[in-house]
C-alpha cells in the first residue's frame, strides 16, 4: 500500500477541518463555537511557536554558508556581479507581479476575520517610515536578535559573517563546515515540525469554519485559480526576458528542460531535478563553469515561483485581517522578503518560514498563515516548477551575457 505523503496528509486534514467546522459552525451556539475556536487554536498556537523556534538559526546558518560558497566577491568578478544582479532582478519582479496581482484581486479582504487576542508584539512600529525601516535592520547585538527573532537584523549579521568568513581562507573553512552541518541539523528539525502541519491545518481550518462558515470555501476557491495564473504568467515573463538575450532559443531550452520542470512539479521539490539540470543546461551550450557557479547559487537565492507566493501570501493574510498597508510598508515588505528569501533553499515549506518572519514585522496576525497551510501544500508543485524554470534562465542568460553559449546544443540521452 502506497505511503501517503505530507501533502497527502494535509488535505485529508484539511477536509476533515472543514466537516468539523461546519458540524461545530450549524450544531453549537454562538457561545460554544467561540470556546470550540479559542481550544482549538491552542494546536494553532503551539505550531505557530515551533516555526518561530527554527527561524532565528535556520536563516543564520544557511545565509552564512550560501554567501560564503560565493568565496571572494571580488575574484568572482564579472559573473558574479550579472549573476546576483539578475537575481536580484528577477526577485523583485516575482514579488512586484504579487503584489501588483493581490491589489487587483483583494481576495483575502472577504474573509473579514477579527484580529486575535494576544498577538505577540512586533517590535517595530506599527507605521515603519523609511528611517525606522532602515535604522532597524542593523542589530546592536546579534544575540538579542536571534532572542526576538528579528530577521532583517540576522540576514545582515549573517552576510557580513559570512562574507568575512570567506575572506579568511582555510580557517574559515572550520567554520562554514560546522555551520553546514547545524544547517543540515535544523533542516531536519524543519522536517519534525513539518510532522505536526496536518493537525495544525485542521485546527486553523475547523476554527475558522466554524466560525465564519461555508464562505471560507468560496474563498479559497477563488485564490486556488488566480495564484496559478500568477506563478504562469511569472513563468512567461521570465522566458520573454530570456528571449531578449537568446531569442527563438528560448522555446529550445524549455523543451531541453521541460523534463526536468515536470520532476520538479510531480515531487513538489526543486532539489530533485537538480543533478539531471545540469546536464541538460551544459546540453543546451552554457559552458560547464558557469553553470556550476549560477545553478547552485540559484538555489539558495533565485526562488522566483517562491517569492511571488511569498508577495502573494502576505497580503492575503493582510487583507483578511483587514491590516490596512501603506505603499511605503509595501515596498519595504518587498526589500524584507526579498532579503530574508535568500540562503533557505531545500527547507520543507521554505515560503511557510520566510513569511512567517515577514509577518511580525507589520502587526500582521501570524495565525492567518495557517489558512493558506493547504494552498502551500498544492501550489508548492508550482513553485518547484518554477524554481527549476527561473534557475535555468539565470544560468543561459549568465552565459550569453558572458558571451560563452554555444549555439548548437547535442542531445545527450
Amino acid at each position: 500500500m502506497p505511503k501517503i505523503s505530507l501533502t497527502g496528509w494535509i488535505m485529508i486534514a484539511m477536509i476533515a477541518g472543514v466537516l468539523l467546522g461546519l458540524w461545530v459552525h450549524y450544531n453549537c451556539t454562538s457561545v460554544q463555537i467561540g470556546t470550540f475556536s479559542e481550544m482549538i487554536n491552542m494546536i494553532t498556537d503551539v505550531f505557530l511557536r515551533l516555526i518561530k523556534m527554527i527561524i532565528a538559526p535556520l536563516v543564520f546558518s544557511t545565509l552564512v554558508v550560501g554567501i560564503a560558497k560565493l568565496g571572494d566577491i571580488r575574484a568572482v568578478g564579472r559573473i558574479g556581479g550579472k549573476t546576483l544582479l539578475w537575481f536580484m532582478g528577477a526577485s523583485l519582479l516575482s514579488l512586484t507581479l504579487g503584489l501588483l496581482i493581490m491589489h487587483n484581486l483583494p481576495l483575502g479582504s472577504e474573509l473579514n476575520l477579527p484580529m486575535p487576542t494576544g498577538a505577540a508584539a512586533t517590535g517595530l512600529e506599527s507605521s515603519i517610515t523609511f528611517k525606522s525601516f532602515v535604522t532597524h535592520i542593523f542589530p546592536t547585538s546579534i544575540f538579542d536578535a536571534m532572542a526576538n527573532n528579528q530577521i532583517l537584523q540576522i540576514v545582515v549579521f549573517a552576510v557580513f559573517f559570512g562574507i568575512a568568513t570567506a575572506s579568511i581562507g582555510e580557517q574559515g573553512k572550520v567554520v562554514i563546515k560546522a555551520l553546514d552541518s547545524l544547517s543540515l541539523i535544523i533542516l531536519r528539525m524543519t522536517g519534525y515540525v513539518m510532522y505536526l502541519a496536518p493537525v495544525a491545518a485542521m485546527a486553523a481550518i475547523a476554527s475558522v469554519m466554524a466560525v465564519k462558515g461555508p464562505e471560507l470555501l468560496y474563498t479559497y476557491g477563488e485564490v486556488h485559480p488566480d495564484l496559478y495564473l500568477a506563478i504562469l504568467l511569472l513563468g512567461i515573463l521570465l522566458m520573454g526576458i530570456a528571449s531578449i538575450f537568446i531569442g527563438r532559443r528560448v522555446f529550445e531550452l524549455a523543451m531541453n528542460i521541460k523534463d526536468m520542470i515536470l520532476l520538479a512539479f510531480s515531487t513538489a521539490s526543486s532539489e530533485a531535478a537538480f543533478p539531471r539540470l545540469i546536464v541538460e543546461l551544459e546540453n543546451f551550450g552554457c559552458p560547464p563553469k558557469i553553470v556550476a557557479f549560477v545553478l547552485p547559487l540559484g538555489y539558495s537565492f533565485n526562488l522566483d515561483g517562491s517569492m511571488l507566493y511569498m508577495s502573494f501570501a502576505s497580503l492575503f493574510v493582510a487583507q483578511a485581517y483587514g491590516v490596512q498597508l501603506t505603499l511605503g510598508q509595501e515596498v519595504s515588505m518587498l526589500l524584507v522578503l526579498m532579503l530574508t528569501s535568500k540562503g533557505i533553499a531545500g527547507v520543507p515549506r521554505a515560503a511557510l518560514v520566510v513569511v512567517a518572519g515577514t509577518l511580525s514585522l507589520y502587526n500582521i496576525p501570524q495565525q492567518g498563515l495557517l489558512l493558506l497551510l493547504g494552498i502551500d501544500q498544492i501550489f508548492d508543485m508550482a513553485r518547484s516548477a518554477t524554481n527549476v524554470l527561473g534557475n535555468s534562465i539565470a544560468s543561459v542568460v549568465v552565459s550569453k551575457w558572458e558571451g560563452e553559449l554555444e549555439g548548437s546544443p547535442v542531445n545527450i540521452k
